[in-house]
């Protein structure tokens, strides 16, 4: 019976949930002692014949889950296990070769670092398949006037299309930090028992170099037993960070979508019911989805910075939990990215409540503007503020549109004409920067794009 929500299918890819499984783990770490063995038969710390024989078994899929978890009963010890049914694929010659100079947190940090260079490969795909929607639909919409909201409150005039153009670029500075990461935290380590290259000596750097070479990874500079858990803290920081940017979108779209507001509604399918008593109800259950697992990726920070701080060279305080944290954070920053995706894909956008909530307050959502112009006829600024909202006021308590109540008004009628009042209340005369800004990041986001993949391209060649 499945217990974990993960295992029963309801979050995640079939890709992503692939890394993660125990059989794929497995293959991870053979690969990783094969790696190894490779690295040192070439600087000839053990025979190439054995490294041989080593890479053959490895490649062999004869090193199963099923016996290293038998071995595993006995020893009760994971890593052990594995080295133990690698064993039984060897010849006598080499099995005393297997896993030589290395401890178990060799095997178990480096092949998390193997999960993790798979596993961003996956999520940076996804996002900048979401930066590209996004940017498509702030040039979509980028001439569109709406309400700019601030605590709340109609403040001034935005395109619509900004909104997009803004998440569009965050989720472009994601893969850079992702990109500028790695370095840091996809890890290769060989270093043994307590970080000192053990019986390898001073040699196990060059082992790890061309270890870390074969397997996509960056040799550590120096650790203990273990890679430094900053390291791993760094991971589940950007898990928990694009997770929260994605929460930011989601609240904007559950609060657009909001029956007083009406400016847009998440996809809704035939046949699909928003609430089982109130049947014309289209709840935003999709980004309150979002909103609900960036909670649990928040909340797995800290417990990676509680994992920084281990006793002396290591202990073990750490290792139950990190089976679950960067797994956990990956699978549903995946599923995250892809309800995202379908949202802005097919999310319904209504131009026109757009534009009739730009006149809810009368005119009052161009008093900036107003204001501007006062100034520029010389108008001291905070009288003339304090002369707008006088008006505002009065206007908003007696129903009135507030140009109308500015041309009545003995004191700003003085200094504004009615020809120089009527161009402030067209929304579309202020937009200001931002059909600049909007096409300046969907050129960005189309280049970031374009050279990413054009690396990545020149990485597999």
């Amino acid at each position: 019976m499945t217990i974990f929500p993960i295992d029963s299918g309801r979050y995640g890819s079939k890709e992503i949930k692939h890394i993660f499984q125990e059989n794929t783990r497995l293959k991870y770490q053979v690969n990783f002692e094969a790696a190894v063995a490779v690295a040192q038969a070439r600087i000839k710390i053990i025979p190439i014949d054995v490294s041989e024989e080593i890479l053959i078994a490895a490649k062999s899929n004869k090193i199963t889950l099923e016996r290293v978890k038998e071995l595993e009963k006995i020893s009760d010890h994971d890593t052990a296990a594995l080295v133990e049914a690698i064993g039984e694929q060897c010849s006598s010659k080499s099995k005393p070769w297997i896993h030589y100079g290395l401890t178990s947190n060799d095997v178990v940090d480096s092949s998390t670092s193997m999960q993790m260079k798979d596993a961003f490969t996956i999520i940076e795909t996804k996002i900048l398949t979401l930066a590209t929607i996004l940017a498509n639909k702030s040039i979509q919409f980028r001439s569109l006037p709406a309400v700019g909201r601030t605590h709340g409150q109609h403040a001034s005039i935005i395109a619509f299309g900004l909104k997009f153009a803004v998440w569009a670029i965050e989720m472009i500075k994601h893969v850079e930090r992702i990109e500028e990461g790695k370095k840091r935290f996809l890890l290769c380590k060989t270093l043994g028992v307590v970080g000192t290259g053990s019986l390898m000596g001073d040699r196990a750097l060059e082992v790890q170099q061309i270890a870390a070479a074969n397997l996509g990874l960056y040799p550590i500079e120096a650790a203990t037993q273990v890679i430094p858990r900053e390291r791993y803290a760094e991971i589940q920081f950007l898990i928990a960070l694009i997770g929260s940017t994605l929460d930011k979108i989601a609240i904007e779209i559950r609060n657009l979508q909001r029956t007083e507001i009406g400016e847009v509604q998440e996809p809704f399918r035939k046949d699909q019911m928003g609430s089982s008593a109130v049947p014309v109800k289209r709840n935003p259950i999709k980004s309150e989805r979002i909103s609900s697992l960036a909670k649990i990726l928040r909340s797995l920070v800290n417990v990676a910075m509680e994992n920084i701080a281990l006793w002396h060279e290591r202990d073990l305080s750490n290792s139950a939990n990190e089976r679950f944290t960067l797994p956990t954070g990956m699978i549903l920053l995946d599923e995250m990215l892809s309800l995202m995706t379908n949202i802005i894909s097919d999310m319904n956008i209504n131009t026109q409540r757009i534009s009739s909530n730009l006149n809810m307050t009368n005119g009052r959502i161009y008093a900036e503007f107003v204001l501007d112009a006062l100034v520029k006829k010389e108008m001291p600024r905070f009288k003339a503020y304090r002369e707008i909202q006088r008006i505002a006021f009065e206007s908003e308590k007696n129903g009135e549109y507030f140009s109308e109540a500015i041309k009545k008004d003995p004191v700003l009628a003085d200094v504004l004409s009615p020809s120089e009042i009527e161009p402030i209340f067209n929304a579309e005369n202020h937009l200001s920067a931002s059909l600049k800004i909007i096409d300046n990041v969907s050129i960005l986001v189309r280049n970031f794009i374009a050279c990413f993949e054009e690396k990545n391209n020149h990485i597999d060649q």
